[in-house]
């Protein structure tokens, strides 16, 4: 007989866990606070719901890390990656849902197996001490008393940083006599996209509205907490310089326009549900209030009339200093009943929180059954992520991060002849070494 393992958190990261620690025969209470307790980012209490986007990013095993990470998840027998495939929506190259679809089909699977007890309620304080093998997957929104319970068991005050969500536009309400499909460079079928033009003028009025703009205010302890780079709102990017976004995700390379001109700027749209009815603005991560959001939007062309199904918002993400305080099977030092998962660990994204979900899970289950935990090659994706957030990382200056080959260990700079390897080659090096050596490591799980 094994003991019940406990995972505190419904979303990627927790469902992950829950689902690798059943499929193993070990008994698992899967704890998620809402409805009871709200969020202020999320929308459902559906588990698995996506909030800033339905986009889980490339899909490119070759030569980007988080598609290599895909690959890796799939093979491991991922459910977010298994959902994510069901629910699959036009893209281009990367992997983006249904998010409706998504999130529903990770709560059936996991109210299939028997061996899965969903409890909706909060927890509130450090688990009681016969929950002796407990999964903390609480996410970046992690309640504040679970949170103060944390701070206070480590002793280390948590870290903090702010999170941008972007605005969803009714595609029946785009003016295509402006707008046109088309991917960047016409990848993946070519037209997953729909492309806003702006020309130079257009876009430096844009700018200056963005600017001159009411933002949501800041509470005085929230001041001095920063953004992540990878999800800085838009008027924080147009702050760093008024070209800015014509170089980020307003950039127009890769794309022409049948509609008249060649753009000075392009605002993307991508799907966002199977319908094909919803389409999120990309990159467009946004802290204006929503009237000024609707006010300004519709400058663009082609969204001078945009209904918006959701409207862009301003969250508070929380993650420990996971170098300091966990070990290396995700374990807290100061108590190692619990493990942590996802971003309250701080690794960043979708993807990366689903692979340090599926990686505790493993690990709780080795636990539970009286086995060991292998972690995974650092030269993996897997490997990678987990050995930045147990300690690849330094302690003084950590700061969340998505997966990417800097994390790798460094491979051969030269081939056999002698030659350097770089650009698209070397990731390749890095993709090709990763499989390698994840296969041994598969084949024990």
């Amino acid at each position: 007989m094994t003991k019940t393992i406990h995972v505190i958190g419904g979303g990627l990261a927790g469902c992950e866990a829950a689902w690798q620690i059943a499929k193993r025969g070990t008994d698992v209470v899967l704890h998620e606070m809402r409805p009871h307790r709200p969020t202020p980012a999320h929308q459902t209490d559906g588990l698995a719901e996506l909030v800033c986007s339905n986009s889980l990013r490339s899909d490119d095993a070759d030569y980007n890390a988080v598609g290599l990470l895909h690959e890796e998840l799939r093979k491991a027998g991922s459910l977010i990656l298994q959902s994510a495939d069901a629910n699959k929506v036009p893209a281009g190259g990367a992997l983006a849902v249904d998010r409706d679809g998504f999130s529903a089909s990770v709560e059936q699977a996991l109210s299939a197996l028997p061996n899965v007890t969903i409890k909706r309620e909060e927890i509130t304080a450090l688990p009681p001490e016969d929950w002796d093998n407990v999964v903390i997957a609480t996410g970046p929104l992690t309640s504040e008393p679970l949170a103060k319970a944390i701070r206070e068991q480590t002793g280390e005050d948590s870290l903090s940083f702010f999170d941008a969500i972007a605005p969803i536009i009714h595609k029946d309400s785009i003016d295509f006599s402006k707008a046109w499909y088309q991917s960047r460079y016409d990848k993946g079928e070519g037209s997953d996209y729909i492309n806003c033009p702006l020309s130079k003028d257009e876009y430096y009025a844009f700018i200056d509205a963005l600017l001159a703009g009411e933002k949501v205010p800041f509470h005085d302890w929230e001041k001095d907490t920063p953004y992540f780079e990878g999800c800085l709102p838009i008027e924080v990017m147009a702050e760093r310089g008024r070209d800015t976004l014509a170089y980020g995700p307003g950039k127009p390379v890769g794309l022409t326009n049948p509609n008249g001109p060649k753009p000075f700027a392009v605002i993307q749209l991508r799907q966002d549900n199977k319908l094909g009815t919803l389409y999120n603005m990309v990159g467009f991560q946004t802290k204006l209030r929503h009237g000024e959001q609707v006010r300004i939007f519709r400058t663009i062309p082609g969204l001078e009339n945009a209904e918006f199904a959701r409207l862009g918002g301003l969250h508070r993400n929380t993650f420990v200093n996971g170098p300091k305080v966990l070990d290396g099977q995700l374990r807290l030092k100061a108590q190692p009943r619990l493990r942590l998962a996802g971003q309250i660990t701080g690794c960043e994204g979708y993807v990366e929180s689903t692979a340090i979900g599926l990686l505790a899970g493993l690990a709780a289950s080795a636990q539970a059954l009286g086995g060991e935990f292998i972690a995974p090659p650092a030269t993996t994706a897997l490997g990678a992520i987990l050995a930045h957030v147990t300690g690849g990382a330094h302690v003084d200056t950590y700061q969340p991060m998505n997966v990417n080959f800097g994390l790798f260990p460094p491979a051969p700079e030269r081939d056999e002849r002698g030659k350097k390897i770089k650009g698209r080659d070397r990731k390749k090096l890095y993709s090709d070494r990763a499989r390698a050596d994840i296969t041994p490591w598969l084949s024990q799980l």
